[in-house]
């Protein structure tokens, strides 16, 4: 068995339930080759990279992940319990829930689809991707040695393409339907907590917001400038026949109420505007009832947002709890862009999209194992001193106060380096050995790579 440092041994235990003991045997290695490989994160790397290269079993490890019975989603459960534990034991708990692309081809993937690409395209400009589509739910977290809010993936599904699903003679399940039942999946999981649901414009949809007020989970979302919004129904008289009554008077639009100048706004400092520290914003804020024809009504709470500076357009957020701050609901709605930092984390250092796994049941299992290797990660991080962490990431040139992941992935990596290190190194009773100590070198090359 590979020798791990004390400290992290309650968290990759905490995993041996999901497997029985003979697969535990081939997991536990690939969960902590998947840590130290750099580049790409095939099975092969992972034998190679652990000195098993000549193992003539290696199928076994590969099984693990295309016929081992073992259960992702509690496994996903697991891991949200060690990260509410550590990150967020109190208050509510802040989730992020957005999709990505995995970008791979081969005629063997059957999932596959052809989508928009949101990173290159723009407003005037479509560019097309071809691969997987995820929909991942993140717990959002202040680290309190990194300094500011992570996203930690914990539970990510398969969506497949409309064409595949015709293929197969199976219903096509869209995004937001997906995105509901991995929500409504946490909230039976932390029955007695507050969840906040936090997304993008694609969650802005009546049927998706119904649907989670009345599961109990307040979801903020972006808010379209010329949305209908009306006021609320007015009280229903004794004896009155008929359907009642579900709307009042409709409200100006907020793009009239933008453009008035009767608009009373406030002055907040928001701290965390994506990643660039406070900034001073004017804002204001209203409840209403948002309806369309044939769909729920939902009662929001909109909040304004305009830059004095006029860096950035004016945007609007709506909240399903009526009761929120205006600026409780900024601050919480600009912690979503950690979400994007974290695929781009997966990607670069963790070989998301590097993987070359056929089986469906592998290309199921393996992305959302690499995304809550982010969150694992994190975990191990945050047992280790904080000095260990600094050293990693220090150079004369380049000073950190507070580490990255890379400096995170790097430190893990270090830490389970030495212990094999000094498992493997031979000991002599008579007398006493001096610790090992990598040496600098050493310790770039093998923990520094991406």
């Amino acid at each position: 068995m590979l020798p791990l440092p004390a400290r992290f041994a309650g968290i990759i235990l905490a995993f041996a339930p999901l497997f029985v003991h003979r697969s535990w045997r081939h997991a536990q290695p690939l969960l902590i080759g998947a840590i130290l490989t750099p580049g790409r994160r095939t099975v092969t790397s992972v034998l190679r990279i652990l000195g098993r290269a000549q193992e003539r079993r290696f199928v076994n490890v590969h099984r693990i992940l295309s016929r081992a019975a073992w259960c992702p989603r509690s496994g996903s459960r697991i891991l949200l319990g060690m990260l509410i534990s550590a990150f967020a034991p109190r208050g509510p708990v802040i989730l992020a829930l957005d999709d990505t692309i995995e970008r791979r081809r081969g005629k063997r993937i059957a999932a596959k689809g052809i989508y928009r690409d949101p990173v290159r395209s723009s407003d005037s400009h479509f560019v097309k991707a071809s691969g997987l589509r995820w929909m991942s739910l993140m717990v959002l977290a202040p680290i309190p040695w990194a300094g500011r809010v992570w996203a930690l993936p914990f539970l990510t599904a398969l969506v497949p393409s409309e064409r595949a699903c015709r293929e197969r003679g199976r219903r096509h399940k869209p995004l937001l339907d997906v995105g509901r039942q991995l929500t409504f999946q946490v909230r039976r999981w932390l029955r007695g907590r507050d969840l906040v649901l936090v997304g993008d414009s694609g969650l802005s949809a009546l049927l998706f917001l119904n649907a989670m007020r009345r599961g109990g989970i307040t979801a903020i979302t972006r808010l379209r400038l010329d949305a209908a919004l009306y006021e609320p129904a007015p009280p229903r008289p004794p004896g009155t026949i008929g359907r009642p009554r579900t709307k009042g008077a409709r409200l100006p639009t907020l793009a009239a109420t933008l453009a008035t100048k009767d608009t009373r706004w406030h002055a907040v400092v928001v701290p965390g505007w994506y990643g660039a520290g406070e900034r001073t914003l004017e804002i204001t804020s209203g409840t209403a009832v948002w309806r369309h024809g044939g769909l729920p009504v939902v009662p929001i709470r909109w909040v304004l947002v305009r830059d004095p500076e006029g860096r950035f357009a004016p945007q609007a957020l709506l909240c399903t709890d009526l009761d929120r701050e205006p600026v409780q609901i900024v601050s919480w709605f600009v912690q979503r862009w950690s979400v994007e930092v974290t695929f781009q984390e997966a990607r670069a250092h963790l070989g998301m999209e590097t993987q070359r796994q056929w089986s469906d049941t592998a290309i199921a299992r393996t992305t959302p194992c690499l995304l809550a290797l982010f969150s694992i990660v994190t975990l191990l991080a945050a047992r280790l001193p904080a000095r260990q962490r600094q050293r990693i990431a220090a150079a004369a040139w380049y000073p950190k106060p507070r580490p990255t992941f890379a400096d995170a992935l790097a430190a893990v990596r270090y830490a389970i380096w030495r212990e094999r290190t000094l498992a493997t190194s031979p000991r002599r009773r008579t007398r006493t050995k001096p610790r090992f100590r990598f040496p600098a070198p050493w310790t770039y090359a093998l923990c520094q790579a991406a």
